[in-house]
């Protein structure tokens, strides 16, 4: 099946156009990813911002004339932490079916954990067992126990970049006072989840989304992006804390001239260094699978199920 999907981040918007064939082959025919901030502002006024949503409408139209290019069995467009927050989502989703003739499905926390869960597994080797994965993200961060055999756990927290950033850093570079501040909301987002995994089990941390991705390009100094390269790349906390004191001792600008770093991300990706830093030393990780496989893979083979289902 050639299948389309689209996910409608807080920060990140993206486009992938594969052919699946469940259960393990998924190969890519179109990529599009733009960084476009839909959530903005969303943390503290609970709307999306116009000028946000101008930007993720008119990158949607273009979408949709490339989608309109290919033979396509099936589109799955859904949007994440920003707008189901927002308290104008009405209206953002009613502009996109008039503008794009699309029906946008807005993901709760714990369906965007269970497909995200379905992308990385599909980008695992089939012999990996039990694991726990996470997904930061603009707004919320996902934390999947995926144990064979067994229903997975999942709990979705009120912490992402974006968020993270807008609240806690608010001086470039970071003062220690910031990153005091931001560990503080990172931990009480974390006691969720002791209270709801109980003791961690001494299983592998698999993790997803641009935040663990970009880091993974940085500490290979990549000057372009390559999958190949971040896929199943492992990073380890030693080098996380060397890559997080580099990035706080630079401003923004200083840090667009970090190789591996995208433009858009030179603020956010302070933030999601402290939070994957705080998670991997709360719950005991030395090291983190890098998974370029995520949620926009998920919508995908959740879409192919779905249709081998009714057929």
């Amino acid at each position: 099946m050639r299948l389309a999907g689209i996910d409608i981040g807080t920060l990140t918007c993206r486009l992938l156009i594969a052919d699946v064939n469940l259960p393990h082959e998924l190969k890519e025919i179109h990529v599009d990813r733009r960084i476009l901030r839909l959530g903005e502002g969303v943390d503290q006024y609970k709307r999306l911002a116009g000028d946000a949503i101008d930007r993720v409408v008119e990158t949607l139209k273009e979408w949709r004339e490339t989608t309109r290019a290919y033979p396509i069995d099936g589109i799955a467009v859904v949007a994440t932490s920003a707008v189901r927050e927002s308290n104008n989502r009405q209206d953002f989703l009613t502009r996109v079916k008039q503008e794009t003739g699309w029906e946008v499905e807005v993901l709760t926390g714990e369906e965007e954990a269970r497909r995200t869960l379905l992308g990385i597994r599909f980008g695992l080797p089939e012999t990996m067992g039990d694991f726990l994965g996470l997904d930061i993200g603009g707004g919320s961060t996902e934390c999947i126990l995926a144990r064979k055999g067994q229903p997975s756990q999942v709990i979705s927290l009120d912490l992402g970049v974006v968020r993270l950033l807008e609240r806690e850093f608010h001086h470039d570079p970071p003062t220690a006072q910031d990153l005091q501040n931001a560990e503080a909301f990172i931990d009480k987002e974390l006691d969720k989840v002791a209270q709801a995994f109980g003791e961690m089990p001494k299983i592998p941390l698999v993790g997803t989304a641009g935040t663990i991705t970009t880091l993974a390009a940085i500490a290979q100094c990549l000057k372009q992006y390559d999958r190949t390269q971040v896929h199943n790349y492992e990073l380890s906390l030693v080098t996380i804390k060397r890559l997080e004191r580099d990035l706080m001792s630079k401003t923004g600008k200083q840090r667009l001239n970090i190789l591996g770093l995208e433009p858009d991300r030179e603020f956010v990706i302070v933030a999601g260094t402290v939070i994957l830093r705080r998670i991997m030393e709360t719950f005991g990780f030395e090291t983190c699978l890098v998974s370029d496989y995520g949620l926009r893979e998920g919508i995908l083979v959740d879409l192919a199920l779905k249709q081998k289902g009714s057929t």
